[in-house]
């Protein structure tokens, strides 16, 4: 394998890409800019900072909630935004750790969330959920320690997304987590999908069987479009990067898009083009190609 350039296939998925000149990076994190050890290799801080120094955007775009951004909040660079929870918000990361504001908020509906409780309930017995409200997690005493920090208050999902719970009831909920201990993660994945139908949006990111359910309309495509409309950016001038199926979307709608060597093999579906997998830096080869080309 080469030491520069993308080390690209350019028909891993059906579509024919948009090539616009650049103006923004959307880029996953984890298993697609980071390290399998959460790190940000110096080969890919070099070029983000190389991006931006030549006029390109980089927005992080991830499932991860904001209070999880921590791991890049040293390579901001420019806006210093970035789209968490799967497209549920929109966090401005300039103040540093653990000080991030929220720029726009996608919510879930509590009566939406509580209908997909119900389904699931029936359609995957022994299904445990967790609720990621803006200011922190909370989940059923079944839901196992799959996060980086634990949760804040431990109770059955409907008593978690009642009105008067606690003094939380006035966050947004970002997002629903619903973890089963023994299905396949892809066949829980589209058992989900198929008994929850359009009443939200449901995808997945972890090797688990966990997904993650939004508000219908939200994705990480959809977000991003939104930000990128504010700002008279095109699709066709994103290059997008990913390697789980919460990525496809966004995959799907950049004019240019990559999925990693190590990426989910459906979402080589929605890219453009492969690159390298995350521990070989496939995003920081492609920056340098497209940096050289200009």
């Amino acid at each position: 394998m080469r030491d520069h350039g993308a080390v690209t296939s350019s028909t891993p998925g059906p579509r024919t890409p948009a090539l616009s000149a650049p103006r923004l990076i959307a880029t996953d994190l984890d298993g697609t800019l980071l390290h399998d050890d959460k790190t940000v290799s110096p080969r890919t801080v070099a070029a983000l900072a190389a991006a931006e120094e030549a006029g390109i955007e980089v927005f992080f775009v991830t499932g991860r909630p904001a209070r999880w951004m921590d791991v890049v909040s040293d390579h901001l660079h420019g806006h210093g935004l970035a789209i968490c929870g799967n497209g549920a918000a929109v966090v401005d990361l300039h103040d540093g750790p653990g000080r991030h504001r929220f720029v726009k908020i996608r919510e879930l509906a509590v009566p939406d969330a509580l209908e997909v409780v119900r389904i699931l309930r029936d359609a995957a017995p022994g299904t445990a959920y967790a609720v990621e409200r803006t200011g922190g997690l909370h989940h059923e005493p079944a839901y196992p320690p799959l996060h980086l920090d634990p949760g804040e208050t431990v109770a059955p999902a409907e008593k978690l997304l009642s009105a008067d719970f606690e003094d939380v009831a006035d966050q947004p909920v970002l997002k629903l987590l619903a973890y089963h201990p023994e299905l396949d993660p892809d066949a829980f994945l589209a058992l989900a999908r198929a008994a929850v139908g359009e009443r939200a949006a449901i995808t997945r990111s972890s090797p688990s069987a966990l997904l993650e359910i939004s508000a219908r309309e939200v994705s990480k495509a959809s977000t991003l479009a939104l930000c990128c409309a504010e700002r008279g950016i095109d699709p066709s001038e994103v290059v997008a990067f990913g390697d789980m199926p919460n990525d496809m979307e966004m995959l799907a709608w950049a004019g240019r898009s990559y999925a990693m060597g190590n990426a989910h093999p459906d979402v080589l579906t929605a890219a453009t083009g492969r690159t390298a997998t995350n521990n070989e830096d496939g995003v920081a080869r492609v920056i340098e190609e497209i940096l050289a080309s200009r």
